[in-house]
C-alpha cells in the first residue's frame, strides 16, 4: 500500500483515467461495429464522426497513432466499396 499523500491521490487519479479511457475505447470499439453492419447511406453519414472518434484515441494516446491510421484507412476503403 502506498505511503505517501501523493500517491494515494495518483493511485485514484490513475483509477479515473482508466475507467474513462475504457469507456471511449469501448464505445469507438461499438461505433466501428455500427458502421460496418451499416448500409450505404448510413455508412457515408457515420463515417466522419466516427474517424473523429479514432483521432481523439489517438491524440489521448488510448490507441496508437498507426493502429488509428490502419483502422481509419480500413473504414475508408469499407465505405468506398459499399
Amino acid at each position: 500500500m502506498a505511503n505517501h499523500k501523493s500517491a494515494l491521490k495518483r493511485i485514484r487519479s490513475n483509477e479515473t483515467k482508466r475507467l474513462r479511457n475504457r469507456y471511449q475505447h469501448k464505445t469507438t470499439r461499438n461505433a466501428i461495429k455500427r458502421l460496418k453492419e451499416a448500409e450505404k447511406e448510413q455508412a457515408t453519414t457515420l463515417y466522419p464522426s466516427v474517424v473523429s472518434m479514432i483521432d481523439k484515441l489517438a491524440k489521448k494516446n488510448i490507441i496508437h497513432d498507426n493502429k488509428a491510421a490502419n483502422l481509419k484507412s480500413q473504414l475508408a476503403k469499407h465505405v468506398a466499396a459499399l
